[in-house]
């Protein structure tokens, strides 16, 4: 958690490249142990939405379902894109990943991917 914090608080693309990394590894025996508990309370909408949809993504590839917890994070009440350039807007908003779509947030890649 102390690593998202991070990501939050600096913004930093680094940080969230280390929590995909983390996630990319994970075994289906580690993944509940790793991301079963994590409490999203007090970070920011965006931040909470961007790791449930990542955890989500972890858990699909996994063939596992989600955390409980993902359930309680409500999606972003207005969509958010990883541009501002209108024609990737476009693409983004077929081809983003549905754990992110679901949650309202238009990027090009996730858990395997690096941005």
């Amino acid at each position: 958690m102390a690593l998202v914090r991070r990501a939050e608080e600096s913004e930093s693309h680094a940080a969230w490249a280390e929590i995909i990394e983390l996630l990319q590894k994970l075994r289906s025996v580690d993944f509940l142990a790793t991301v079963g508990q994590l409490e999203p309370s007090g970070l920011s909408r965006f931040t909470s939405n961007y790791l449930a949809a990542l955890v989500e993504m972890t858990a699909a590839r996994l063939g596992l379902p989600p955390p409980a917890w993902t359930r309680a994070v409500e999606p972003l009440p207005t969509p958010w894109f990883g541009t501002r350039l209108r024609r990737l807007r476009e693409h983004l908003l077929v081809h983003a990943p549905v754990s992110f779509r679901r949650r309202n947030i238009f990027v090009d890649a996730g858990v395997g991917d690096r941005v």
